[in-house]
Parts: C-alpha cells; structure tokens; sequence
C-alpha cells in the first residue's frame, strides 16, 4: 500500500493506493492556500483515520518544484508561505513515512504510461488543460525531469507577442490563452459574463464572435505547442487531460486536426493526440506509483534528468550508467 496526495489551490486529495494501482479510499478537503500546516496536519489527521500500513507516500503537486530536495517553489495557485516549503520534510515529519514530490503533470503523465492509455507506448506526453496548462513526458516509464527538475514546465512559452495577460505568466504564454482560467478572463475582459470555459465555448457554438475567437485561439496555440513536440520529442502519443480537454466536446478532436495540419507530411500518420481515460485520478495514481518506486529508489542520487519509477517486482529501473534521482526524505519519529 502506498499513500498519494494530490494538492491543488482548492482542495487536497488523500488516497490509499494499493500494489494494482488501485484506489481503495479516498478523502478530499479544502486546501489552506495560505497555510501549509493547515493542510499538513488535516493530511496527518486523514492518513491516521485510514489506519493502514503503507510504505511511502507520493505527492502531487504544480510547480514549479525543487525535486531534487522536495521543496514547493512559487506555485502560483499557493500563497506565498507555500512558497520555498520543504513539503517533503515536513510531511515525512509528521507521517513518519518517507515522502516522494513530483509535479502534478508529470505524475499524471507516469500513470498515463503505466496504466493508462499510454502503457503500450515508449515516449509518452501528457498535457492538462484546466486551471493552468501542465505538461509531463514519461520514458520507458521513467519521468523525464530535465538537468534541473524543470522540464516541460510549460505554462510560460511565449506563443503570442504582445498576447494576453494572465497573472505571472509571461504575456502571450501558453497558459495565458488556452487554460480555463485565461479562457474565462479573456471573455468576461471581453464584456461576457461567464463563470468557466464551458460557458465560453456554449456562447461560441451559439455563434457570438467573440467567444469564438477566445476558443479557436485556445484550440491554435495549444495545437502550436504540440506540434512544437512533436517537432522536438516525437512522442508515440500525446494525452489531453483537465476540465477543458475533458468537457468541451470536440476541443481534443480539434486540436489533433490542427496539429496535423502543423508538421510535415511523414509525421502526420504518427500524430496520437488522445484524451486521457484515467479522468481526474490520473495524479493521486501517479503519486501512488512514485512512492511504490521512489520506497525502491530511496537513497539514490539523481542523473541524466530521468527518474526511474518502475515497480518494485521490477527492480529499480537503474540502466547502466544512469543513477536515479529520488526528491525521498524518511525521517521516524521517536
């Protein structure tokens, strides 16, 4: 058994994950997005009431993240004394378990490719398209993290000059035009009254002009920025997930068209963009396969920008002259 947690700006997920990346319970509360021990001690409260024995805990979470030694940067959906937290030290302090961090979308990417509709797949690429726009890429079933743990934090490439503006995203990036958010900012800016994407597209398909556009230009960026993948990784596949992929009908379709559209010729029999079929536990089942494989790796050194992930009937997924990276801290009480 193993523990995940899924932290957003919203809520918190707690789910006890068993040895076939099963979810055998599950509890949910609202993030303190000003107060990390808030939301520390409800998840201490929570694994205590589950009441079963697990050997790691994997936690979800958007960054930008420090993995290598498990703190939260500057999530922009977390106040600021989220900020530079050691959310792996202090978790593990207060479970007595050893805690594994990773971003959200590269969690949700690990299980894409383990058991989700990537698993028969080598190079697999998650997208989500919500809140803000995330990305992951899974190798072998190994998360690629980059030099420094930062790879594919995506929400910021600038796409547009002198695009929208959406908070700390740079302007014109890609999360300032295609997430929910940016989407729901651009048409109320724009004098329509809306609460979320859905009501933005319901108003495009009834045919105002103006949410139209927000849509289409939502759809063409994120359509540019996966065949700038496509152009750079050459995935197997590509996996949309996230409110806005998930509940707009046809925005995924759509989008595999313009990509296909976008790169050459011989690649185009190879565009898979696909929605996820794991909905909105593609994170908790990541973070449920990190621990099982971080609890392998624990100890072990982080090289070459990929984190093996295997599980532990598997070994370790150490290849010859690769270390893994593990953001792991194990601290007992008493």
């Amino acid at each position: 058994m193993n523990y995940a947690i899924d932290i957003g700006g919203t809520n918190t997920r707690v789910a006890l994950i068993n040895e076939n990346y099963e979810i055998e319970e599950r509890q949910q509360f609202a993030t303190d997005a000003q107060n990390p021990y808030v939301t520390i001690e409800e998840i201490r409260k929570t694994i205590q009431r589950f009441g079963k024995e697990a050997k790691g805990i994997g936690i979800s979470c958007p960054g930008p993240l420090d993995l290598l030694h498990g703190y939260i940067l500057t999530t922009t959906n977390l106040g600021e004394k989220w900020w530079n937290y050691p959310i792996c030290e202090k978790l593990s302090e207060a479970t007595g378990l050893p805690v594994y961090l990773e971003n959200d979308a590269n969690l949700a990417c690990l299980a894409e490719a383990v058991i989700g509709r990537g698993k028969d797949y080598h190079y697999v690429q998650f997208m989500t398209v919500s809140t803000g726009v995330g990305s992951g890429l899974v190798i072998n079933k190994k998360i690629y993290q980059g030099a420094h743990g930062f790879a594919h934090e995506i929400a910021n490439i600038p796409l547009w000059k002198d695009g929208p503006t959406h908070g700390s995203i740079y302007p014109g990036g890609v999360e300032a035009i295609c997430s929910g958010t940016a989407i729901t900012a651009r048409a109320n800016k724009a004098g329509l009254n809306v609460a979320h994407a859905g009501e933005v597209n319901d108003l495009a398909e009834s045919g105002n002009e103006t949410a139209m556009q927000i849509i289409d230009d939502a759809k063409e960026f994120l359509a540019n920025a996966i065949a700038i993948i496509y152009a750079f990784i050459d995935p197997d596949i590509v996996i949309l997930g996230g409110s806005v992929a998930l509940k707009i009908p046809g925005f995924v379709e759509d989008v595999e068209m313009r990509v296909k559209s976008k790169v050459f010729s011989n690649i185009v029999p190879l565009v898979h963009v696909v929605k996820t079929n794991l909905n909105e536990d593609s994170g908790l089942l990541g973070g449920g396969i990190l621990a099982l494989g971080g609890a392998v790796a624990q100890g072990s050194q982080r090289a070459h920008g990929l984190r093996g992930l295997l599980p532990a009937a598997q070994g370790n997924g150490v290849q010859p002259g690769m270390q893994l990276r593990s953001a792991g801290f194990s601290k007992r009480r008493g």
